[in-house]
């Protein structure tokens, strides 16, 4: 929790048939990705999507919204990151996008898979923020370059392992960065998979 403007990371997993009842969020960008399994989405905009790994989902709550999601499957777990980020606009009006990534081009490199911008790769957010996608295999050394000066790096391991900055990660693993200009990452295991999220160290 709060890592910067990254309010929280949750590493969630849905029983079949379960999932989580309509709630409400204001004032607050949330992007879901999943990870294995069908997530159901439903909100109060209308939307009704299933969202599968893969697929990258977007809200930008603003004056507020309510959604709900549950497993579709009734056989199999579903896994899946929702992240919450502290927005640079207060209540905009309520947005929903989901997009299917190709994953061909997060192929030992990182992929970019969220931005400040509605033009550029993947889903955009309210907030100087740039999430990075990528599938290693062993001892491929990456260099990230930060987009913003002031901006701080939040690693998530996946699955796999990986150095960085010298730093020994394993799957699952968290580490935070900041007041750098670029991150020195090398896989130090086959299918290792890597979240980068860079974002402002100050709201």
């Amino acid at each position: 929790m709060h890592f910067g403007v990254l309010r929280v990371l949750n590493d969630d997993k849905v029983e079949a048939g379960r999932g989580f009842g309509t709630h409400p969020h204001d004032n607050m960008e949330i992007i879901s990705i999943p990870l294995e399994g069908d997530l159901e989405h439903k909100d109060s905009m209308g939307n009704s999507a299933i969202i599968k790994s893969g697929d990258i989902q977007v809200m930008s709550a603003g004056t507020g919204i309510m959604h709900s999601e549950f497993n579709k499957n009734n056989d199999s777990l579903v896994k899946f990151l929702q992240i919450w980020v502290y927005p640079n606009k207060r209540n905009v009006t309520p947005r929903y996008d989901q997009i299917t990534l190709d994953k061909t081009k997060g192929q030992n490199q990182f992929q970019q898979i969220l931005s400040p911008n509605a033009d550029d790769e993947g889903v955009w957010i309210h907030q100087d923020a740039w999430f990075h996608l990528g599938s290693f295999e062993n001892n491929i050394e990456s260099n990230y370059q930060i987009k913003k000066k002031r901006n701080g790096v939040y690693v998530f391991i996946l699955k796999g392992s990986a150095e960085i900055e010298g730093q020994k990660l394993e799957k699952r693993d968290g580490f935070g960065i900041w007041d750098i200009s670029d991150l020195n990452i090398r896989s130090t295991s086959e299918n290792t998979d890597i979240l980068l999220m860079e974002v402002p160290m100050t709201m």
